[in-house]
């Protein structure tokens, strides 16, 4: 019995709790103006090679996504998103709630292409103030099915976007997961170089919530959209304490690197039982088709994961999801349950 149904069931690391517990009577100033706070930061940009970088520190990525995008657009531009983009398809149309257009390419993989943005471009090159004019390109690494992101990849977007003076926005939820990827090929610094802004999730990779913007594109008033939307922590040394303590010493990459090998884990597993993996996925995330009634077997025996889409009327794709404290034995135990379905 365990759930493999997100990478954000359990609480925190224990040496951030630890963190937490050590500095829980010191008073500070709130609203991350801190010493912790910029001590975080000092850490962010001296890990980015980025000196001259904002950071800030939010609690969620929907939160995140609709402040950054919030502040760097004008009320009649737009973001390009792939279709399985979050801010297209699990954020309870939040950016279009803030005043902005999502418009969407279809992706097979999940990745946005510079072929991508420039059919979105296309349609909207002839109407003028009659239609709204994409500005910001975004992105999630590793995507919502998985995939990475490779540095050629994400240069060919970079010069995409300066091409057609565009921002580009990654996503950094699982960041943690696509940096240690067997796939991956891309650093901090890279990114930081690459895209105007990223994020570091770390509620999905051992904080009990928080998310930090690395911004290398000037927004002079991110603060007061933070505050306005919500973003601004009273006690925001709690964030400033999580990303100090869990970037320190590698922990975040550590971690991050386990749940990866958890998740290979469990997809070795499958694939040697004879399923099938229509997206193939280097990270955390993993997609193996079932019957339907293999799956409600694998649930009544107390596993937990989650319906992807319907393949056919007797197969269905589903979502496995491993954490960074996801023991072995789970992954075990879940594939002797599966033989067992068989």
């Amino acid at each position: 019995m365990y759930s493999f149904r997100n990478d954000y069931s359990e609480g925190a690391h224990p040496k951030v709790l630890q963190a937490l517990t050590d500095t829980n009577l010191v008073q500070t100033c709130g609203y991350g103006l801190d010493p912790i706070c910029e001590e975080a930061r000092d850490l962010i940009r001296s890990l980015c090679d980025a000196p001259e970088a904002d950071v800030h520190f939010l609690t969620g990525g929907t939160q995140t996504n609709l402040t950054v995008i919030a502040s760097l657009l004008q009320p009649y531009e737009a973001v390009i998103a792939a279709h399985t983009g979050h801010v297209n398809c699990h954020e309870t149309g939040a950016i279009e709630a803030t005043g902005h257009k999502v418009c969407t390419a279809h992706s097979p993989d999940g990745k946005v292409t510079p072929a991508m943005v420039e059919s979105v471009l296309a349609i909207h090159a002839d109407g003028g103030e009659h239609m709204v004019s994409p500005r910001l390109v975004y992105i999630s690494d590793t995507t919502e099915i998985g995939t990475v992101y490779t540095k050629a990849e994400l240069i060919a977007l970079r010069h995409c976007c300066d091409e057609h003076g565009l921002l580009l926005f990654l996503d950094g939820a699982r960041l943690g997961s696509a940096l240690t990827s067997p796939e991956n090929d891309l650093t901090l610094p890279e990114l930081a170089a690459l895209t105007d802004v990223f994020t570091i999730g770390g509620t999905k990779n051992g904080t009990l919530f928080g998310e930090a913007v690395i911004m290398t594109v000037p927004c002079a008033h991110f603060r007061w959209h933070m505050k306005q939307r919500g973003g601004m922590l009273a006690k925001g040394r709690l964030l400033g304490v999580q990303y100090l303590t869990i970037l320190k010493d590698n922990l975040y990459f550590d971690i991050a690197r386990h749940a990866n090998e958890m998740a290979f884990r469990l997809r070795d597993g499958f694939l040697a039982l004879g399923y099938q993996f229509p997206v193939p996925s280097p990270s955390n995330q993993q997609f193996p088709v079932m019957k339907v009634r293999t799956a409600e077997k694998l649930a009544a025996m107390g596993f937990e994961f989650q319906v992807e889409r319907p393949i056919d009327e007797e197969h269905t794709m589903y979502r496995f999801v491993t954490s960074w404290a996801t023991p072995e034995s789970a992954v075990d135990d879940l594939l002797n349950a599966l033989a067992q379905c068989q």
